[in-house]
């Protein structure tokens, strides 16, 4: 059966709100709680609060679930030494509920900062170089690693847990797929019906190569939910200024300019197809449905980006009480 977490965006909301979500999601009986971590929106005005304060915060505040965030990356802004120690640190002191899902990242994340933008095949080497260094220290490794990317001079994570977190690797082309399947114990990708298949098997194949057990397959896409249908899309429609492809490639990263674009390249109906935008809690029901079949057997995890602006309290609520419990019976 598959497990559903709910996605707490820090681009459309207060970290405050954020918790409230969190807290809220946990007693709907989401499985798990994730966060987005950026450095700033992809449109103004918006929020931008810093994903690893918010989620040992969330962690206190909630009792169960797992936690984490969607997704940290691995390239200029954050030190894969530091990403070890963050998470290794958070997974020891609520041991279980922490997952870490990581990425190659945008540049609204790195060029705000003054801080290059890659080209695409070297925000692949860059992930994968930062993989093996996370692996290694938390498997307890003092490492010196003189690499393209990063260096390292004796770096050794003096806190460490039982037993280090999950690892999800995000990936939307083959190259990053593979590199899922060497490091990670799972893929974290869109449930796109024509992508998606072809994705997971070429990590479960990376996978099997690496002599590794392909693990779990997270399938993330957004909802939105409000009284009236208009209401939803509109409550949405901000994150138009995510949508368009060439955003988590090329150096795109000032996000007034982003949102326009993505306001004049996406149509309503289109925007519509890649999110769940509705009223009626049975769509919602009938949508996820349909992205969970991309994924032939395995753990699944479908991550719900709540986008739902004024009426996201409401939304989890309803989700909790007319969505999540059909998806399970």
């Amino acid at each position: 059966m598959a497990r559903y977490f709910l996605g707490c965006m820090h681009e459309q909301y207060h970290p405050r709100e954020l918790l409230e979500q969190a807290v809220a999601g946990e007693q709907a009986r989401f499985d798990g709680v994730a966060c987005s971590d950026h450095f700033q929106p992809w449109w103004e005005p918006g929020h931008s609060g810093q994903a690893w304060i918010w989620l040992g915060a969330a962690a206190q505040a909630t009792e169960r679930v797992p936690i984490g965030p969607a997704v940290t990356v691995a390239l200029k802004r954050y030190h894969p030494a530091l990403i070890a120690q963050g998470f290794a640190t958070l997974e020891a002191m609520y041991p279980g509920r922490v997952f870490v899902g990581l990425g190659s990242g945008e540049s609204l994340n790195e060029s705000p900062l003054g801080l290059d933008w890659p080209q695409p095949r070297d925000q692949l080497a860059a992930l994968e170089e930062a993989c093996g260094l996370i692996r290694r220290l938390w498997d307890g490794e003092r490492v010196d690693h003189d690499g393209r990317f990063f260096k390292t001079k004796g770096a050794y994570l003096h806190t460490r847990p039982e037993k280090p977190p999950p690892l999800y690797i995000s990936a939307f082309h083959p190259g990053a797929a593979k590199v899922a399947g060497r490091y990670g114990d799972g893929l974290w990708t869109f449930p796109d019906p024509e992508q998606a298949p072809k994705l997971i098997e070429t990590y479960r194949k990376a996978a099997a190569e690496a002599g590794r057990r392909p693990g779990t397959i997270v399938l993330e896409t957004g909802f939105s939910w409000a009284p009236h249908d208009d209401e939803a899309l509109e409550a949405a429609r901000v994150w138009k200024g995510a949508a368009p492809d060439d955003f988590y490639t090329d150096d795109w990263f000032d996000p007034k300019t982003m949102y326009e674009r993505g306001e004049e390249e996406i149509s309503d109906e289109e925007f519509k197809q890649r999110s769940i935008i509705s009223s009626d809690p049975d769509e919602h029901v009938e949508r996820i449905e349909q992205f969970q079949q991309v994924v032939d057997g395995g753990d699944v995890v479908v991550k719900l980006s709540n986008q739902s602006g004024p009426n996201a309290l409401e939304a989890i609520r309803i989700y909790g009480e007319q969505v999540i419990p059909k998806l399970r019976s």
